[in-house]
């Protein structure tokens, strides 16, 4: 009986030794339990400021990006309205031209009108003499 009761301190103390290697691996070479949560808790608190600062960050850059899209459309419609008026400023001066140039074709109209009606004066009064 002793012989049985030994084997079975000995394997009961095997089985502890082996829980102790299984907590101390689950304690991650911690010494205690509570050693272990405030390492775990130092660690998630450090994961959630460097998020915190991340988002903070991204929030940032976010402004930032919205503000220079809005600059570069403000850009792009000043330089749209400037082609605009550009476009406007031609058609204008296109119109002014093109009315210039109908008064000079009515002008040379009437001139052509004009010589060509003395020319036929000019006909008729060659061919009665």
């Amino acid at each position: 009986e002793l012989t049985v009761l030994g084997r079975q301190v000995e394997d009961a103390g095997r089985v502890l030794e082996g829980i102790g290697r299984s907590i101390s691996y689950d304690l991650d070479g911690e010494e205690s339990y509570g050693a272990y949560l405030r390492r775990e808790s130092a660690q998630i608190s450090d994961a959630y400021s460097s998020s915190d600062r991340s988002l903070s960050e991204l929030e940032g850059k976010f402004r930032q990006g919205q503000e220079q899209g809005g600059r570069e459309e403000s850009r792009l419609g000043d330089s749209f309205l400037g082609l605009l008026l550009h476009a406007r400023a031609l058609l204008r001066e296109t119109r002014h031209v093109s009315s210039g140039l109908r008064d000079k074709y009515d002008l040379l109209a009437l001139t052509v009108r004009s010589h060509g009606a003395r020319l036929s004066r000019l006909k008729n009064d060659y061919l009665r003499a």
